[in-house]
């Protein structure tokens, strides 16, 4: 349970939803859970407590096959790596939300340009657009979000390109190396200390997500919001590049990524 749910499901799949046809990408989606995701994690599931092997050694029943543990042992090994990242974003941010005020309120900062704003009501006034849910993303005003500048120009520091590999960002350095150090404090005993871990990492996820379903639903314009996304746009669903995220978000994230019960 663990890994079935983590940070994707406070921005990932939110995210995809509401690009890709609202309400109507969960009839796809759920389509594709029954028929694919479940059949894979049983299948995986029931082979590794069949033979209580790795992902390699599991493949000793045909070993024609065992290139997929090894190739499996490869997608865990990116996935570790650029998770890792994102972990330490967050807990970049964790310490940047401890502030009186949050840095990435306001256009004021040294890191902001022309461009930015703060918010739909400031993005209708200069528009003069009326529908403040067509104005969810500015781009098409030239408008850009202060926390995406924030983001883009103080935590990243993006530079014009790759002819100019800017500076190391020495916070960020230290927010990921201290998720390596959890991480290692989490297995560095094995099972006896992982088991004991995952009573928290399986549990308070859920906990988090019921908190920022409360929060957000006493928030200005929430019921607007949630219209919006669940309001199916089934026009979508004949799109291509629907259909492939789909496809890669049940098979990848909620089928192949569980190949770490085996």
């Amino acid at each position: 349970m663990g890994y079935a749910i983590g940070l994707g499901n406070v921005w990932r799949f939110p995210y995809m939803c509401y690009e890709n046809g609202g309400g109507a990408f969960l009839v796809p989606y759920f389509i594709m859970l029954f028929i694919v995701c479940f059949p894979i994690m049983f299948m995986e599931m029931g082979l590794g407590q069949f033979s209580s092997l790795g992902c390699i050694s599991v493949w000793e029943i045909s070993p024609f096959f065992k290139g997929i543990g090894y190739a499996m042992t490869l997608v865990s090994s990116y996935f570790c790596f650029y998770y890792i990242i994102i972990m330490g974003y967050s807990i970049f941010y964790m310490f940047a939300s401890l502030q009186s005020e949050l840095p990435w309120r306001g256009c004021n900062h040294t890191w902001n340009t022309i461009n930015c704003f703060e918010g739909i009501k400031e993005l209708n006034q200069t528009a003069n657009w009326s529908n403040p849910v067509s104005t969810a993303m500015p781009n098409a005003s030239g408008k850009v979000w202060a926390t995406e500048e924030y983001w883009k120009y103080y935590v990243l520091d993006q530079t014009d390109g790759l002819h100019d590999m800017g500076v190391i960002r020495w916070q960020l350095l230290l927010c990921f190396i201290a998720t390596w150090i959890i991480v290692y404090f989490c297995i560095i005993k094995g099972v006896k200390t992982s088991g004991k871990v995952v009573y928290f990492t399986a549990t308070f996820p859920f906990l988090v997500l019921f908190i920022l379903l409360i929060r957000g639903l006493t928030l200005d314009g929430a019921i607007d919001g949630v219209l919006y996304f669940i309001r199916p746009r089934f026009d979508k669903l004949l799109d291509a590049k629907v259909i492939s995220i789909f496809l890669s978000l049940v098979i990848i994230h909620k089928g192949i990524c569980l190949k770490h019960m085996i």
